[in-house]
């Protein structure tokens, strides 16, 4: 219990810490809008569509303000597209586009993001940003405004367009036979990640936003490891018994914590992170090695870059994307789909995911160690 007690504090003062410093980097980033510019759209008419999950409490504001700044630049007023629990974002990211819209603003959490994006790769319209959920990870990882509804939609009808990497994975489960394909932009997993979102309760997110999350992770972590074989490219696979794997294809979480420092949304490349601990010392030690930034070799948490990763379990396994749980399989494989992505971004090379990361990993990196960890 002491060991808990211990970790409980660790979590809380890394997440007040982290909290300050993501204050004032987001106050930085604004400043820098203007002057970071790579490619700024042109003031030219444009056609715009929004896909919008009308449930979030700031979707009739989210709609207001766009009105109005369509109105504003004298174009034509925007195209609304409502989304659905059975129909999420994708049918209606390819409505916009069938209705030649040359921006469609994903309105919502990172599922609607998810799903517009699915429709938007390698398409000729852009894809903006108006943040309405509890994690907003992709535009956290963009430096987008994040509580300034007016701020986003400026962001998307006249920010710099950047192209970005998407993730492709198929989840395939044995012993069903069941086969699924989908996508992520920030990042997805298998094991732990996964169980700690689908043991996080509604009602707390609904309070507390993302720290509910870290709830859910601390009542968690202790537990036994899973047997899991993983191969990097064409690597030899190694089989290991470790609590979770993910693969990224950017890395800052809420509150500003850089959990993947080498991740760039545009370098072609997945960041791989095996995590193993299970005790709650294991765990202490992974949180303040991320935390403080430490460059020194933990076997507890293991970094490596590549293009392709697959991972297999005996056991069926939750997984998740992006935050939204993407059920039980067997096996992941996961590949980059490079610079696919065309994005409205108020900043072009935030922390954690510039342009210009764009170095291929070594044999090297990629390789995963094979001495075994402890704790």
């Amino acid at each position: 219990m002491p060991a808990e007690i211990a970790v409980i504090l660790l979590l809380t003062t890394a997440v007040i810490a982290s909290v300050s410093t993501w204050q004032v980097m987001s106050r930085r980033e604004r400043r820098l809008l203007a002057a970071r510019v790579t490619r700024p759209v042109a003031a030219a008419d444009q056609r715009v569509a929004m896909v919008i999950n009308p449930i979030k409490s700031q979707a009739d504001s989210a709609r207001t303000i766009l009105a109005a700044a369509c109105e504003i630049a004298g174009w034509e007023p925007p195209l609304i597209f409502e989304t659905t629990v059975e129909s999420p974002g994708h049918q209606q990211a390819q409505q916009a586009l069938e209705a030649g819209a040359d921006v469609v603003l994903a309105a919502g959490g990172d599922g609607t993001v998810r799903e517009v994006a699915r429709a938007l790769a390698n398409a000729p319209a852009a894809m903006g940003l108006i943040p309405l959920g509890t994690g907003n990870l992709l535009a956290r990882n963009l430096g987008l405004p994040l509580n300034d509804l007016a701020g986003s939609v400026q962001a998307a009808l006249h920010g710099s367009e950047r192209r970005i990497d998407m993730g492709r994975l198929v989840l395939e489960d044995a012993r069903t036979g069941a086969r699924s394909t989908s996508n992520f932009l920030v990042m997805g997993g298998i094991g732990l990640d996964a169980e700690v979102i689908a043991a996080t309760r509604d009602e707390l997110k609904r309070r507390v936003g993302w720290l509910a999350y870290s709830e859910a992770g601390v009542r968690l972590m202790p537990g036994p490891r899973r047997r899991m074989r993983i191969q990097l490219d064409d690597e030899p696979a190694q089989v290991r018994k470790v609590r979770s794997v993910l693969f990224a294809n950017t890395g800052r979480l809420p509150a500003g914590i850089d959990f993947i420092p080498s991740a760039a949304v545009d370098d072609g490349m997945l960041d791989i992170v095996v995590l193993s601990p299970r005790t709650v010392l294991g765990w202490a030690a992974v949180v303040g090695k991320i935390v403080t930034r430490n460059r020194r070799d933990l076997p507890l948490i293991e970094y490596r870059r590549a293009r392709r990763v697959t991972v297999s379990t005996e056991e069926p396994t939750i997984t998740q994307l992006d935050g939204d749980l993407t059920g039980a399989a067997t096996s992941v494989s996961v590949t980059v789909d490079p610079r696919c992505l065309r994005v409205r971004a108020a900043d072009p090379q935030p922390p954690g995911g510039g342009a210009g990361s764009t170095a291929a990993a070594s044999p090297a990196r990629s390789r995963l160690r094979r001495r075994p960890p402890t704790g």
